[in-house]
């Protein structure tokens, strides 16, 4: 019992650190200054308003999605891979800011996403609705994501020990994040699909709505989407599970996992040591299998050396600060499954095992 307390009380600890609150959201309409970039992002939310800060989501679940349309204002001096919060005296020349919020209806926002296509973002476990929203604009202007950016956000508690809590609310999402995707792939050419990375709890979620969709008839979905699972929060066995009934899809997922992510790790001892996807050992020739059998890529990241926590390590790739290819390896130059550990000189993929599935 005494080791279960621990955790989640370090767990507790872990967010304590100083967060920006519901506060930056508030519109800043002064002229932007010269070269700083704004980012339109569409969300769809399953969080309810909150009513005492007008504009604010939280971790109550809503009845129907809410669907949004956001300006994000980007710094000059942005540094990649940061996000630079708003504080007391913050400017636009200095921080991010909201320019603007607007309120849609599901036929509005089908009408403003864009013929050129767009990607997605579902974020993980303890995350707030303003940190989701700001980390969409950054990772859209640090990989030059041609795409406008789209957000999904499911009503976390941003609470490190509320584990319990937003799992239940993840899986509270499944149906709103489903039809989320039948309107992005609606009238899509297969040869284009749609970039979807979800990370932590968020992976789990995403996975959890490709076997709905698969149950469903719906592989036409499948094939229009091109999925990357960041630090996956996923028991290894259910995941296994999820791949049997989804099957291979014809762009292949991507899996990003680290050895050393502490968040999985007490995650998996919460889960009587049940491993996560995300710790999976790509020199393991178990893993190695599952990649080939579920035509999967499982990429270990835990050398690429950036600023971010482990678990979020997959922000520095994404944004470059891991070298120029990383964008280009992680969504589909490299067509095969199997294992690899991504080399951060050159940005190369160096694969482990020798039987790799074309």
């Amino acid at each position: 019992m005494l080791p279960r307390i621990f955790l989640i009380v370090t767990l507790a600890l872990a967010g304590c650190n100083s967060r920006p609150g519901p506060e930056v959201l508030t519109p800043d309409t002064s002229q932007p200054p010269a070269g700083a970039r704004i980012v339109r992002v569409l969300a769809v939310t399953t969080r309810a308003p909150e009513a005492q800060t007008p504009g604010s989501y939280g971790a109550t679940r809503a009845a129907s999605p809410g669907w949004l349309s956001y300006e994000v204002s980007v710094p000059p001096g942005h540094q990649p891979g940061q996000i630079e919060w708003p504080d007391r005296s913050s400017s636009a020349a200095r921080n991010f800011v909201v320019r603007s919020q607007t309120l849609l209806s599901r036929e509005g926002f089908a009408k403003r996403l864009p013929r050129e296509g767009v990607g997605l973002y579902i974020h993980g476990f303890n995350t707030r609705f303003h940190e989701a929203l700001f980390r969409t604009a950054q990772l859209s202007v640090d990989a030059h994501m041609e795409e406008e950016p789209i957000l999904f956000t499911w009503p976390s508690a941003g609470n490190a020990g509320a584990y319990l809590a937003d799992r239940d609310a993840s899986d509270f999402s499944r149906a709103a994040l489903a039809d989320l995707l039948r309107l992005l792939t609606k009238d899509r050419p297969v040869s284009k699909p749609v970039p979807v990375l979800a990370h932590s709890m968020g992976a789990r979620l995403t996975m959890e709505t490709l076997v709905q969709l698969r149950l469903a008839g719906r592989g036409d979905v499948l094939d229009r989407i091109e999925l990357i699972l960041a630090a996956p929060d996923i028991d290894i066995d259910l995941f296994r599970a999820q791949m049997a009934s989804v099957g291979k899809m014809r762009h292949p997922i991507t899996v990003l996992v680290a050895s050393d992510d502490p968040a999985l790790k007490i995650s998996s001892r919460l889960a009587a040591r049940r491993m996560r996807l995300g710790l999976a050992d790509v020199h393991d020739p178990a893993i190695q299998r599952l990649a080939v059998e579920s035509g999967i890529r499982i990429i270990d990241i835990t050398e690429v050396e950036t600023r971010d926590p482990a678990h979020s390590r997959y922000v520095g790739l994404i944004s470059g600060e891991a070298g120029t290819a990383a964008d280009v390896t992680l969504f589909g130059e490299i067509r095969q499954a199997g294992a690899f550990v991504f080399n951060q000189v050159g940005g190369a993929l160096n694969s482990i095992g020798g039987a790799l599935a074309e």
